[in-house]
């Protein structure tokens, strides 16, 4: 991971894309993404997992 790669909470996520936290867990669930990395309870994604879930939730 560059230095400069931005990562995204779930809540960030639907902010981004729009959408209900609850729609980002299950575009997550059906993709079967993995966090690029947690702390605490809180998973983080990357920018190519937002592109991925913003795609799964528009269709």
């Amino acid at each position: 991971m560059s230095k400069e790669e931005k990562l995204y909470s779930t809540g960030k996520i639907a902010e981004e894309a729009g959408i209900s936290a609850g729609k980002v867990k299950k575009a997550i669930e059906s993709l079967g993404l993995k966090p690029h990395s947690t702390k605490g309870k809180c998973a983080y994604y990357t920018g190519a997992d937002l592109k991925k879930i913003k795609k799964e939730t528009s269709e």
